[in-house]
């Protein structure tokens, strides 16, 4: 017994998931902290200067968040209707907002009333945003204009009425204080001027369009709309680049990470699709509870806040880094101690001892050399075992497989027994890299247990469950080989299309030779 070899422990790679930089650096947020809000979060947004607050949109209040509070630090509820955005200035010391009633108002984050209102929409304001001199407000109603305010005089400098149909969402150039772009529910994305009194250009994105955003340089110009969000090159006069349908609903929003090479969108389909801003592929998806609204990044993508139709905030927040041990080390040997001797060439007369190195062996594989069967089984189905590591339980199922001692190890088990057995079946015979294992202990669960059926009503149902679940998967399994024998048969006709056609092209003095020399 001295030459135990220790049970195999094969790898089951997970098909389809892969580890990049982009899958480290978005899943290296903490669990999700969830907010309970008065109605759906129609607007997040992110103050762009420290402590870098959020507003939070909701019903007929604006709630202003710390970055790591859970309670609002302050309250705006000055509204005789819904209030449907709000937005912060570059500074972050003034506060616009938009109602249904078609207010327009602006709020000092260290006061409570506003400091101006501003109307002239005769419908509800989904879009308000500052221009870049900061002196200046946009807005765009479901009354088909797009006004733009001055802050000082509390007074409406222009009205644009170009579009045909709800304004539902803008952004204002954060270089160019003339520039700001709306989208519409007539499907269109305008640019307009201020200098010149009506639209630069206009996109037809071909959806009703949901969100509009501009990049920093003002060189690209992102719209989504039904299940499509669409990149634009305005340095070529609205040009398409790419037109991605990653979503299965609505997109609802767009966000820009910190440093512009990851674009966010959000949509009813419940999901958080992040994109590189240089193939436009997706790199990272997130999962929610509910249909989204609204999504905003902090100062270096260190909260990613998230508002649902259900009235949900998820607040996530990027794990800290371990602090680095203060205390001096205790200095190590130096480099050259490890490598002594390691160049040393062996001479004639000299002798090789190798010290063994004693290699420990798992509790399972204790159990296996001394031929305790069920024991190394029992091992192995632990919860710890079972959620984190499946694939040892898988291999010692293999193994014992192999032995042909299988079957006694699975016999002679009680309800509680049995019943985690077949919980690991259940749980894990529908994936294809554990299947082929599984479905043959799975069989020889039925064949031991199928006579003693009815003792235990939860045995019972588990049983059948699993039964179930067996012939659905041979089916899949006798589908599966039926469409790879179609797949032989087609392959195999169009090689012989392919081999008929180069001699259908070959000229007839080959053709005689080669007859001659055959």
């Amino acid at each position: 017994m001295a030459g135990y070899k220790p049970a195999a422990i094969q790898t089951y790679p997970i098909l389809g998931e892969k580890i990049t930089q982009d899958t480290l650096y978005w899943n290296n947020y903490k669990t999700p902290v969830q907010i309970k809000e008065f109605g759906a979060v129609s607007k997040v947004d992110f103050s762009p200067q420290p402590p870098y607050n959020y507003a939070v949109t909701a019903s007929s209040r604006i709630h202003i968040y710390g970055r790591y509070s859970q309670e609002p630090i302050k309250t705006f509820s000055r509204f005789k209707d819904t209030a449907y955005c709000a937005t912060f200035r570059q500074d972050g010391r003034l506060l616009v907002a938009g109602s249904e009633d078609g207010g327009v108002q602006l709020f000092d984050i260290t006061g409570r009333a506003p400091l101006r209102q501003f109307e002239g929409h005769t419908k509800a304001v989904h879009t308000v945003d500052f221009t870049a001199d900061k002196y200046h407000v946009v807005s765009g109603a479901d009354d088909y204009t797009v006004k733009l305010w001055d802050i000082p005089n509390s007074k409406e400098i222009l009205t644009f009425r170009e579009h045909s149909d709800y304004v539902r969402c803008g952004c204002a150039s954060k270089l160019n204080p003339d520039l700001f772009v709306t989208g519409s529910y007539d499907h269109t994305v305008k640019m307009f001027d201020t200098r010149t009194n009506q639209s630069v250009f206009s996109v037809e994105h071909g959806q009703p369009v949901e969100s509009v955003l501009l990049f920093p340089s003002g060189g690209l110009l992102v719209s989504a709309g039904g299940r499509y969000v669409k990149v634009w090159d305005m340095l070529k006069g609205g040009q398409l680049l790419v037109s991605l349908k990653n979503h299965h609903k609505t997109v609802t929003c767009l966000c820009l990470s910190s440093s512009g090479q990851r674009l966010l969108s959000g949509s009813l389909d419940r999901k958080v699709k992040v994109y590189s801003t240089t193939s436009y592929k997706v790199v990272h998806s997130f999962d929610y509870a509910a249909s989204i609204l609204s999504l905003a990044l902090a100062h270096e993508d260190e909260t990613i806040v998230v508002g649902m139709t259900n009235g949900i905030l998820s607040v996530k927040h990027r794990k800290s880094e371990p602090k680095k041990d203060s205390l001096p080390r205790r200095r190590r040997p130096a480099y050259r101690t490890f490598i002594k001797g390691k160049s040393y060439m062996k001479q004639r007369d000299d002798i090789l001892i190798n010290r063994p190195s004693k290699k420990h062996l798992e509790l399972y594989d204790r159990d296996l050399k001394n031929f305790r069967v069920s024991k190394a089984l029992d091992r192995v189905l632990e919860p710890s075992c079972t959620v984190k590591t499946p694939e040892i339980t898988v291999s010692i199922i293999k193994e014992l497989n192999r032995r042909g001692v299988l079957a006694n190890a699975l016999a002679g088990r009680d309800e509680k027994e049995i019943s985690r057995v077949l919980n690991f079946l259940i749980r894990n015979l529908s994936q294809p890299r554990f299947a082929s294992v599984l479905i043959n202990a799975a069989e020889i669960i039925i064949d031991i247990y199928l006579p003693v059926i009815g003792q235990s009503p939860v045995v019972d149902k588990k049983f059948l469950l699993l039964q179930g679940l067996v012939e659905k998967e041979i089916d899949y399994q006798k589908e599966l080989l039926e469409t790879l024998g179609m797949m032989d048969m087609l392959f195999a006709t169009m090689t012989r299309k392919e081999s008929t056609s180069v001699l259908q092209h070959t000229p007839d003095e080959l053709l005689e030779s080669k007859k001659v020399e055959s």
